[in-house]
């Protein structure tokens, strides 16, 4: 990344994503589910998540982005509420089953992870710890402190993802698919 580009400009090289990594995400909704989009952006995925969900919030902070997302020539499903708020400060609605975001980047995992939680949500679907892959969550699965889990990968809390380094005669090919879910990583702040 060029240190000259602006935060809008670095923003638009990863996002919006493509429909591959949409689909990923609508596969793993429920009708049922009233889904939580934290930087819902353009309100592509949003639409798409109205169309067979029960309810969408969709908050972006960015005004005018949603802005020229809700004037565009597609009309916004009943079930969709595009909410112009700073997802870090905005009350979660209580309603909420399941959220989703889509933010390769985000530095605010933990929190959007228990503000989720507070409102009982069930599950949170995201591309935030391993790169470009999509993954849910499950907001309620007990996590072990980092010094007490074995050798193996580790997902935190925090947002960071990693291997903990073991005697490599430890190892085997069936520890390879195992994530052990940690709070406390070396990477906490």
């Amino acid at each position: 990344m060029s240190s000259n580009l602006s935060a809008a400009e670095w923003e638009a090289m990863y996002a919006p994503y493509d429909q591959s990594t949409y689909q990923a995400v609508l596969d793993l909704l429920m009708r049922d589910d009233v889904v939580l989009d934290i930087g819902a952006g353009d309100l592509r995925l949003s639409r798409q998540m109205a169309l067979i969900t029960g309810r969408v919030y969709a908050v972006e902070i960015n005004a005018s982005v949603l802005d020229q997302a809700s004037a565009s020539c597609d009309p916004l499903s009943g079930n969709l509420t595009p909410i112009c708020a700073d997802a870090r400060t905005f009350g979660f609605p209580s309603d909420t089953t399941v959220g989703v975001l889509m933010m390769r980047h985000c530095t605010h995992f933990r929190l959007y992870f228990e503000k989720l939680r507070e409102v009982g949500a069930r599950r949170l679907i995201t591309n935030a710890r391993w790169r470009m892959g999509v993954e849910e969550i499950d907001l309620w699965t007990d996590r072990s402190f980092f010094k007490d889990t074995d050798m193996g990968w580790f997902a935190c809390l925090c947002g960071a993802t990693g291997f903990k380094a073991g005697p490599a005669e430890s190892w085997s090919m069936e520890m390879d698919g195992i994530i052990h879910e940690v709070a406390d990583c070396p990477h906490c702040k």
